[in-house]
């Protein structure tokens, strides 16, 4: 059997002295997508950070792409194919639309696993990356500050894209979006999905998105996974989905 892309081992971790995720364990296969579900405060951003390396681990173990690395530091992470779209974006606002996606950009070669990195994806350039963000073309020029809320989001995935990631991490993309830019970044996430060769976990608020996007689905609470299965299942049981993601309530 291979071994899985990413996958944690009985972690916990938080902030400092505070931990926030549990004996939390979880493995993702190469191109696999997983939603990640569950009430505000649980652990999801928390999971994510913990995986790019922005918390502290108090205990098990971190591997990727066969490699443990739990003590990497968060630029190691990133150059071993880890892409990482935080809640908040991080576009550089003083810089322009073109100098963003060039400061992400690193070649599949550069990784630093010690492992073949070329997995037989077409690498993302500026071309392909305004197939999937024609807006952004069309702003080429201008300075990440000058954005609406929609294009930031898309420059920040784009962003993460142009370093040739093995798995994409994305946290509340959809979060304080209008409904008519929240449809249009729906089909761009399914698009990456479909066609873009990279495993994603998209931890996301709203659930119907969430169990569309992916065919597993994860819900967390207090930092522990309580359903790790096909999202059809919480789909088909709304009172399932709803007494999983208030369970502590």
């Amino acid at each position: 059997m291979a071994e899985p892309l990413l996958a944690l081992d009985a972690v916990t971790a938080g902030y400092g002295a505070t931990r926030v995720l549990e004996d939390l364990s979880l493995s993702l296969d190469d191109r696999e997508s997983v939603a990640v579900i569950g009430r505000n405060g649980v652990g999801k951003t928390t999971l994510l950070a913990t995986v790019m390396g922005h918390t502290t681990l108090h205990g098990g173990g971190i591997r990727f792409d066969g490699r443990d690395i739990s003590r990497l530091p968060i630029h190691r992470r990133a150059a071993a194919g880890i892409g990482y779209v935080p809640q908040e974006r991080e576009i550089f606002p003083s810089l322009t639309v073109r100098e963003n996606l060039e400061i992400g950009a690193r070649p599949k070669g550069g990784r630093g696993t010690g492992r073949d990195s070329d997995d037989g994806a077409e690498d993302w350039t500026e071309e392909r990356i305004f197939q999937l963000f024609p807006n952004l073309a069309d702003r080429l020029n201008n300075d990440g500050n000058q954005l609406s809320g929609g294009e930031q989001q898309m420059l920040a995935i784009a962003r993460a894209l142009m370093a040739n990631p093995r798995i994409l991490l994305m946290d509340e993309p959809t979060e304080g979006l209008a409904p008519v830019i929240v449809e249009d970044l729906v089909r761009i996430l399914a698009a990456l999905r479909d066609e873009a060769g990279v495993a994603t976990v998209l931890v996301e608020q709203n659930s119907a998105i969430a169990l569309n996007f992916a065919e597993r689905t994860v819900v967390l609470d207090r930092g522990r996974v309580v359903y790790d299965g096909p999202s059809k299942a919480l789909q088909d049981d709304p009172e399932k989905l709803e007494s999983l993601v208030a369970v502590s309530g």
